[in-house]
């Protein structure tokens, strides 16, 4: 007689509803702390302005560690990695919340960044490895939604935690969601042998390097003033150190990163065209609340209400990303939706402090439904037509992608800022920001070209959308 398993028992969204919870922890802590900062300046003895780098050492942990994410994966199993990931990256929170000192805080946040390198990209894995391709749309939508909306939450919900609480519970409150998250990972994830291969030393120090001064440049890039010879730096140097661990990978015959997804078409246009609209997209949550407050002269409490309306558009399309999908496929609505986005930040262009609060939240809800249904678009087709054996390898390189484009997004939107200033326009006035809305909708027009490259049927078995036959 045949047992059951536990995984074969449980619903088949439960594991990328797990992963949906890793990746939305991991995403709101990069941002949670955003407004405690001043609480917790104030417990260390430091001016704020030196908080940053509790950000900073977070974010260049996570770009410099996922690429081993891969090969650990790979060499011990998912069911030892995750659960592991998981409980390290709750018990740095804990840490966190016990530092008395900014040197503890940073040593902890770095010790999180590293936890949460190997969290998520794991994580995907698993689920893209047990899910066929006909269900993935549902899976990785699952997955997609939390991480968008958690950089839209993290600042309003740290406001509230410090301001009602203490800065202490913004990191205690990953406690219980760490340890439900770990029982459900040894529940729901199978054992699997490992693999013995050797590890890629050149190519971990090289691409963690890069990733590490390409992150950090970007946001030292976004704080006011900046210091460009430090900025420019870091991205030189960076910039070449990742130029190099790319050709490395290549001819490498082990490399800790196979790029062999790169030749598949579908995966490669979630790379260079996905970038650019996550780098756009990925503004929009720092953009808009500095606009409401220092443009529009609007409270945190009304900015944060408004942000709401954004949250509510990621979560409310998620039910009709599947249908969507099926129904157009991905180059229709990869395309079509684009150019939704664009028109999202011509609308946000034309914003102003006497716009009434309902149209403001209007475009907000509209902004947000866009973003959704890019974001989910571009992480299914990623995965669309990529084989087996490069799976491992897709999963991490879209991983420190979406990390490094998020910040990448976040520190163009403050450089385009300044460059008004620089032209003449009067420092976060309404102009500025239009301005900026423009470039923004000016680089998600740019990112369609490559998508209208994709043929009609691109990813159909994974959307399952039938193309009308040509006449």
């Amino acid at each position: 007689m045949n047992v059951q398993t536990p995984a074969q028992k449980v619903s088949p969204t439960a594991l990328p509803l797990l992963v949906a919870s890793t990746f939305f922890m991991e995403n709101l802590d990069a941002t949670i702390i955003t407004t405690s900062i001043p609480a917790m300046a104030r417990d260390f003895g430091v001016a704020p302005s030196q908080l940053s780098i509790g950000l900073s050492a977070y974010l260049v942990a996570l770009a410099a560690f996922i690429p081993a994410s891969g090969w650990l994966a790979d060499r011990l199993g998912p069911r030892r990695v995750f659960p592991a990931a998981i409980a390290l990256f709750t018990l740095a929170s804990v840490l966190c919340a016990m530092s008395t000192s900014l040197d503890m805080f940073t040593v902890c946040r770095v010790l999180q960044g590293l936890a949460g390198a190997m969290m998520v990209p794991v994580g995907r894995l698993v689920v893209l490895r047990s899910t066929p391709k006909p269900a993935l749309v549902r899976a990785i939508a699952t997955i997609t939604w939390p991480g968008l909306a958690a950089p839209v939450l993290g600042p309003a919900l740290g406001g509230f935690i410090s301001s009602t609480w203490s800065w202490h519970w913004i990191f205690l409150i990953n406690v219980p969601l760490g340890m439900a998250a770990f029982a459900a990972a040894l529940w729901l994830v199978k054992p699997s042998p490992g693999q013995s291969k050797p590890f890629d030393l050149a190519g971990f120090v090289a691409s963690g390097v890069g990733a590490s001064l390409l992150m950090f440049g970007v946001e030292l890039a976004s704080r006011t003033p900046a210091d460009w010879p430090a900025v420019i730096g870091c991205l030189v140097i960076g910039g070449l150190a990742m130029a190099w661990s790319i050709r490395h990978f290549g001819r490498t015959s082990h490399p800790l990163l196979n790029l062999g997804a790169m030749r598949v078409q579908t995966f490669a246009v979630t790379v260079w065209g996905g970038s650019m609209f996550r780098i756009a997209i990925g503004s929009a949550p720092f953009l808009l609340p500095l606009m409401f407050q220092l443009a529009f002269g609007m409270s945190a409490v009304t900015s944060g209400l408004l942000m709401l309306a954004l949250f509510a558009g990621n979560l409310g399309i998620k039910p009709a990303t599947t249908p969507i999908m099926r129904r157009f496929g991905f180059r229709r609505v990869l395309l079509g939706n684009g150019w939704l986005v664009v028109v999202g930040f011509a609308l946000c262009a034309m914003l102003s402090a006497t716009t009434p609060l309902w149209i403001i939240a209007l475009v907000l809800l509209f902004g947000g439904i866009c973003r959704s249904v890019q974001f989910t678009t571009l992480a299914t087709l990623a995965y669309a037509d990529v084989p087996p054996a490069d799976m491992s390898g897709a999963s991490t390189l879209s991983s420190a992608l979406q990390q490094m484009t998020t910040g990448m997004g976040i520190a163009l939107g403050a450089l385009v800022l300044k460059i008004t200033e620089v032209a003449g326009v009067t420092p976060f006035s309404t102009a500025s920001f239009r301005w900026t809305f423009v470039v923004m909708a000016g680089i998600a027009l740019l990112a369609m070209i490559d998508g209208s490259r994709l043929p009609a049927d691109a990813g159909a078995q994974v959307s399952g959308h039938q193309p009308s036959p040509s006449r």
